[in-house]
Parts: C-alpha cells; structure tokens; sequence
C-alpha cells in the first residue's frame, strides 16, 4: 500500500488554512472533472483530490492524519503504526466510504479511517453521533443537485443501542431517506423514532446536511454564484449568452460596457425555498492569446487608436 501525500495533491502547504485547502479543492476538481475535462487520467486524479479534501477538510480526519509526521514520502510503502485508531482492532464504527454517495477511497484511506470515530457511525463529514443517546445527529453529504431537486438515499447505518440492563450493542439499519429539495448546509433531515435505544423507545435520528462544494457553482445560503467568463468584445458591446443553471440552461443579457467583477442577477434561479434563493452571474473577462502575428497586430492597433487608460484613476 501506497502511502498518500494529501497536501501535495491538493498542492497546499501542511499549516493551510480550511479557506486555503477549500479553494485548492474548488481550482482541481474544476480542472479535472470527468464531465468537462480534457487532462490524461482526469477521473483517477479527480478521485484523488476529492479523497485528499476529504480527510484536510475535516478538522478530526486532519489531525488524525498529521499525527503520522512528515516521514513518509508520496508513493513510499506504508502501514498504519502499531496501534492506530483507525486499524485493525482500533474500534467498531463504520468505514468513512460507507453510505457515503457510491463515493470510494484508497486502501491508504481505509486503512486510516475505516473505524476512526469509537463505535459511533460515521459517514460524510464523520463527525458520527453526538448529543443523548436517544436523540442523536448524524452528517449527511450530499451533491448540490440533491439539494436542488431533492430525492431520495438509501443509507446503512450502525446505531448504538442500550438493552434495560445498561448494555450496548451496534445494529446495522438500512433507511430510506428523503432529501427535499431545497435544503441547505445545517439543516436537518428528521427521522422520527429511528434513532437508538436505551432501553425504552427509541428516540429520533437527525441527518445534518453538508452541501459538498460544486465544479461550477458557489454556494450560499439558497443563492448560488457562477463564474462567468465573457471575451472583451462580448463585455464592451453587450450581448446574450446562455448560463448554466440548476434548472437547466437560461439566457442572460450581458450590458455593454460590462466590467470585470460586475454580478447580474437570475431571480429565483438559486435553490428552492420560501422565498427560492437567487443565482449571481460574476462577470470574468477573458483576454484571448496574442499568440498569433494576427493577434498582436490587432491588439497593438487597440493600443493606438482606443483612448483608454485602465490606471487613470490612480493619477486623479
């Protein structure tokens, strides 16, 4: 088994901000999505960098995971040291990958997070249950397209259960779970009566519901924002372009004189709610290559006859 350098494959330093490792994730998957990318072996690298934002965005599966030093080397042999919590015999709670959106992980992910988490479940964010025994919480990740349309998971859990005597024991339960549409980060999913026992009625579980973060889309609240790269030409003169949006492709009129930075407004085009959220087009114009005779005579015709000074603010 191949040790795994999860810094280096996010590309971050080992003292990286949440915020830092976050918009590392957000520039790799974008590059490496099986969906739109073009790069040799962009579903295997993809893979890997959604394992390694798995483990440095979670503060317990990060620290976990620094307690192994900088010894080891990417791509060196490895076996969790003697002892481990996650290893064979470290505990009884459910691997990381189950449960978890088909997602799968390394053997290196396995072997270091199969039972971190002491009998409780764990599966999404593993943070596993907290609170009492007979109302408990567990994470729930889910893509923003769940959130939007909503759906429909089926989910094993292992739930701890008290008998009369005071003994507990771990039962497997599979629930079928709906997601509705238009749920956001931190709300919760209640599952009346289907939390453990302690030894009298069984009390509710909750799902709390994480939003993973999207290729395209930036999340807040119920409004989304999307990056939206416009040419010179299509920002100065104004124009129509299609948008990508969770409810399918809209057409959005671009102002001319448009200016970089500048955010437009689709009403109700965020996810569903009372009152739906809002999607937020921010403009990104995009020079193209002067990488041709051609181009740069174009561009240096610009320079000659368009009376534009882009730092004449800083002279006033």
């Amino acid at each position: 088994m191949k040790y795994q350098d999860y810094y280096q494959i996010l590309g971050v330093s080992r003292d990286a901000s949440t915020e830092d490792i976050k918009k590392a994730y957000r520039r790799l998957a974008r590059k490496y999505h099986p969906d739109v990318s073009k790069e040799a072996h962009a579903e295997e690298r993809f893979k890997e960098v959604a394992e390694a934002y798995e483990v440095l965005r979670d503060s317990e599966k990060r620290t976990a995971y620094d307690q192994l030093g900088s010894n080891w080397r990417a791509g060196q042999e490895f076996r969790p040291p003697p002892g481990w919590p996650g290893g064979p015999g470290g505990g009884t709670g459910q691997p990381f990958g189950a449960g978890f959106g088909g997602r799968e992980f390394s053997d290196f992910f396995e072997s270091l997070f199969s039972s971190v988490g002491g009998g409780g479940p764990s599966f999404g964010g593993g943070r596993g249950f907290h609170g009492p025994s007979q109302s408990q919480t567990v994470a729930l990740d889910i893509s923003l397209e769940e959130a939007y349309h909503g759906g429909s998971r089926s989910l094993q859990l292992q739930l701890p259960e008290r008998d009369a005597s005071g003994r507990t024991s771990t039962r497997t339960r599979t629930l079928n779970v709906k997601i509705p549409a238009g749920v956001v980060t931190g709300q919760k999913i209640r599952l009346a009566g289907q939390g453990g026992s302690g030894g009298g009625p069984s009390g509710d579980l909750y799902l709390e519901v994480t939003i993973r973060p999207h290729v395209l889309y930036q999340v807040k609240g119920r409004d989304i924002t999307l990056e939206t790269p416009l040419a010179p030409w299509e920002a100065a003169l104004g124009c129509k372009i299609d948008v990508p949006t969770l409810g399918g492709p809209v057409t959005l009129n671009i102002p001319a004189n448009a200016h970089n930075g500048q955010k437009l407004r689709l009403r109700g085009r965020g996810l569903p709610g009372q009152p739906p959220g809002d999607q937020f087009a921010v403009l990104r114009i995009v020079n193209p290559p002067a990488d041709t005779e051609a181009a740069r005579e174009l561009f240096q015709r610009m320079a000659r006859e368009l009376p534009f000074d882009p730092r004449v603010r800083w002279r006033r």
